[in-house]
C-alpha cells in the first residue's frame, strides 16, 4: 500500500509539473524585431531565433521549444506567407532545437553540424524528426533570398557542434550560445564545450563583422560590434584570472568563492542570468586544469 500511495504521488507531482511548465509557456509571447528588409530577429523563451524571408521562402536558423512552435508560426506567417524552406541549427541544446521535429513536419529541411546530429541522435526525448538531414563539418554555404549565408563550425566553444552564421549582404550575424550579451555565457563542458574554445569562437565572429553589423546572440538583446567587443574583453580577463590563480596552485573550491576574478563584470550585473559568478569562475577553473 504504500509503494501504491507513493507511485500516486509521484503522478501526481509530476502531472502539475507538465501543467505548470505548459502554463508558462502559455504566457510567452514572441516579438519580432526587423532587422534589415528580409532579416528578423524573434524573442521568445530560449534562444534567440533569426529568419530570413523574400522569393526564395524562409529560412529560420533554431526553433526554441516545442510548445511554442504554433506562436513562432504565426509570428513567421506575419513576416511572410511562404513556406520553410530550411532550418539551421546553431547547437544541440533543446532550447535552440525542441521545435524541430514540429517544423521538420511541415517539409522543412533542418541543417546543423555533424556532432549536432549526433547528440540529438542520442537524446531519447527527441526523435529522429528532429534531426538534421544536411550536415557539414567546417563550414556551407546557403544562396537564398539574394544572398549568401556563411554557415561555418567553432571548435569547442559552447559546445562541440556550434555553428555560426553570417548574411552577407544583410550584415546579419547570429552568434548562437557563443555569444550571452550582457551577462556570462554558460560553457557545457560536458558537451565539448571549453573556455578557451569559447574565446576563439568570439575572435571568429569579429572576423566577419564591422560597425554596422546587426549581431543576434544566442541570449540577450539585439547586438552590435561594440558590444561584442565587450563581451570578449570580459571572456578575456576572466580567463587571465583565473590561470594565475591556477599557477598559484588554488583549488576549484578556492576559485570559485574567490570574487576578485570577476569582481569588475560582477558590478556591472554579468552573473544575473543563468550563470552566475560563482558558477562562471567554476566552469573557467574546470575548464583550464585540463
Amino acid at each position: 500500500m504504500k509503494i501504491v500511495r507513493l507511485l500516486i504521488i509521484l503522478v501526481f507531482f509530476f502531472s502539475i509539473q507538465s501543467i505548470q511548465s505548459q502554463g508558462n509557456f502559455d504566457k510567452v509571447t514572441i516579438e519580432t524585431i526587423k532587422l534589415t528588409d528580409n532579416t528578423y530577429m524573434l524573442v521568445g523563451r530560449g534562444g534567440n531565433i533569426g529568419v530570413s524571408v523574400g522569393d526564395d521562402g524562409v529560412f529560420v536558423i533554431d526553433s526554441q521549444f516545442a510548445p511554442l512552435t504554433p506562436k513562432i508560426l504565426k509570428a513567421i506567417k506575419g513576416i511572410s506567407d511562404k513556406e520553410i524552406k530550411f532550418l539551421a541549427n546553431t547547437h544541440h541544446h533543446g532550447d535552440h532545437s525542441g521545435g524541430n521535429e514540429n517544423i521538420s513536419k511541415l517539409g522543412t529541411h533542418i541543417i546543423a553540424h555533424d556532432n549536432v546530429y549526433a547528440r540529438i541522435k542520442a537524446n531519447s526525448r527527441q526523435t529522429d524528426d528532429a534531426l538534421p538531414i544536411i550536415t557539414f563539418n567546417d563550414k556551407l554555404s546557403i544562396y537564398i533570398n539574394g544572398e549568401q549565408v556563411l554557415i561555418f563550425h567553432v571548435d569547442d566553444a559552447h559546445t562541440d557542434g556550434d555553428a555560426m552564421l553570417y548574411f552577407t549582404e544583410s550584415n546579419v550575424l547570429h552568434t548562437g550560445d557563443t555569444y550571452f550579451n550582457g551577462r556570462y555565457p554558460y560553457i557545457d563542458l560536458n558537451s565539448g564545450g571549453s573556455a578557451s574554445g569559447y574565446i576563439d569562437a568570439v575572435k571568429a565572429g569579429m572576423m566577419v563583422i564591422d560597425e554596422d553589423t546587426k549581431i543576434i546572440p544566442g541570449h540577450g538583446k539585439l547586438s552590435n560590434k561594440t558590444e561584442y567587443e565587450t563581451f570578449l574583453k570580459m571572456l578575456e580577463s576572466i580567463k587571465i584570472n583565473v590561470l594565475a590563480e591556477i599557477e598559484k596552485g588554488k583549488t576549484e573550491e578556492e576559485v570559485a568563492s574567490n570574487t576578485d576574478v570577476t569582481k569588475v563584470y560582477d558590478a556591472l550585473n554579468y552573473g544575473t542570468g543563468y550563470i552566475n559568478s560563482e558558477k562562471v569562475r567554476r566552469t573557467f577553473y574546470k575548464s583550464l586544469k585540463k
